[in-house]
């Protein structure tokens, strides 16, 4: 199945889209791992810098103007650009490889700068993502961290309640998300990671938050973006890569 969004305009999702794998969240076709040696290879190790006064570069977070994400030395010479799906498998173990490493070694030193955009693939993404920035945006990268980090107790409780949540899809548009939300477990993961029920059910129901998801995963899909994760690495493209790949990527572009 082509990971590009099938669900975009909200009266919309076709129940088979829930059944499907998914391992389909990258094309078997791609390209996965390449790590190009090209304009990010031989580089000039860059220089680290110092986080503003009590904080590090993780807490600096910012939005972008198509709906990213960005933590980091907003200056920071290597610009790391990830599209993922907070339901795909591929995401998440690159996110449990990744992130303390990429946090610690080379975000928190101001030579690295991390984006990441929420690319709906599968339906359950529209909610992740309202929930993901219904908190303050500084608890952003952590509540993504811990879908990431608890993905499997997470599908497992999905599948368990799939006819539940297939049944929310015929739903009128201003419940279907919370209902989702609701029998998938999502309401309550978040409840317990800072976002109450009551304030999570309210961004749910906010239809023009459900679309703003939607109308992003068209404009990243017209990117010629179609697989997930798919990374830039100063603006050069690397699809499904390993974390050993995209550390190589890194210190290849100077982070070392």
């Amino acid at each position: 199945m082509p990971s590009t969004p099938r669900f975009r305009r909200l009266g919309l999702a076709p129940l088979a889209v829930l059944a499907l794998g998914l391992s389909a969240c990258h094309k078997d076709d791609a390209a996965t791992g390449t790590v190009a040696s090209g304009a990010t290879s031989g580089a000039a190790a860059v220089a680290a810098v110092p986080a503003p006064a009590g904080k590090q570069w993780a807490d600096v977070v910012a939005k972008t103007a198509d709906g990213g994400m960005v933590m980091g030395n907003p200056n920071a010479p290597i610009k790391l650009v990830e599209y993922g799906s907070l339901s795909c498998p591929h995401c998440a173990h690159l996110a449990q490889e990744a992130m303390p490493t990429l946090t610690a070694k080379y975000v928190n030193t101001g030579k690295v700068s991390y984006e990441f955009h929420s690319f709906a693939i599968h339906p359950m993404d529209v909610p992740l993502t309202v929930l993901v920035r219904c908190a303050d945006p500084a608890a952003y990268f952590g509540l993504v961290d811990q879908l990431y980090l608890n993905y499997d107790p997470m599908m497992a409780k999905f599948t368990a309640n799939q006819k539940a949540v297939q049944a929310t899809m015929s739903l009128p548009a201003a419940q279907r998300w919370t209902a989702m939300s609701d029998a998938a477990g999502y309401t309550e993961f978040f409840a317990s990671r800072g976002v109450p029920t009551a304030k999570a059910h309210a961004c749910l129901a906010d239809l023009a938050a459900a679309q703003a998801v939607a109308n992003e995963a068209d404009a990243i899909s017209a990117k010629n973006i179609d697989s997930t994760p798919t990374i830039l690495v100063n603006g050069t493209k690397y699809v499904a890569p390993s974390w050993a790949q995209l550390e190589t990527t890194l210190q290849n572009a100077g982070a070392r």
